[in-house]
C-alpha cells in the first residue's frame, strides 16, 4: 500500500532503533519511514515523557543530542492529540494505556510495538515487521 500511515509507536520500537546496531532492522525501518514522512507518528505528552524517560536512562548510552533528535522527528513530523478513553480494556502495564488510547484517536491508525502481548488483540495493534511489510 503506497502513502502515508498514522502509528504511534511504542517506545521499545524507539529504543530498540536507536540502540540497534542496523540500519535494516525493522524498528529502524520505522524510524526512517517517519524522517521519509511515509509515517506520521501519534504522540501526545505524555508519550513524549516516556520517551524522553526511557531513552535518558544510563543503560542506552545515548547523548543529549541523540535523544533531542529523536523526540524532535516525531514532534515536528507528527501530530500531538488527545486520548479517546479505552474503557473496559484490561492492560498488563497501566503505562501502555496511552499508546493504545492515542491510536484510537485517530482513524485508520496503528500502534506500532514488539510487545503485542501487553495490548488487546486488534487489527491496528502491529509489530514493527508487519508495519515495515504493510508499507511495502
Amino acid at each position: 500500500m503506497e502513502g502515508k500511515f498514522y502509528a504511534v509507536i511504542d517506545t521499545n520500537v524507539i529504543v530498540s532503533a536507536v540502540i540497534s546496531k542496523s540500519l535494516e532492522s525493522n524498528p529502524a525501518k520505522i524510524i526512517r519511514a517517519i524522517v521519509q514522512d511515509r509515517i506520521i507518528p501519534l504522540f501526545n505528552d505524555e508519550i513524549l515523557d516516556e520517551y524522553r524517560e526511557v531513552l535518558s536512562r544510563p543503560k542506552f548510552h545515548l547523548t543529549q543530542a541523540q535523544i533531542d533528535t529523536v523526540l524532535k522527528a516525531v514532534v515536528i513530523d507528527g501530530l500531538n492529540l488527545d486520548r479517546t478513553s479505552a474503557e473496559g480494556v484490561d492492560f498488563p502495564d497501566s503505562k501502555d494505556i496511552v499508546f493504545y488510547e492515542v491510536a484510537l484517536s485517530k482513524e485508520d491508525s496503528y500502534l506500532v510495538t514488539g510487545n503485542v502481548k501487553h495490548f488487546p488483540v486488534k487489527p491496528f495493534v502491529v509489530t514493527p515487521a508487519e508495519m515495515v511489510k504493510m508499507m511495502e
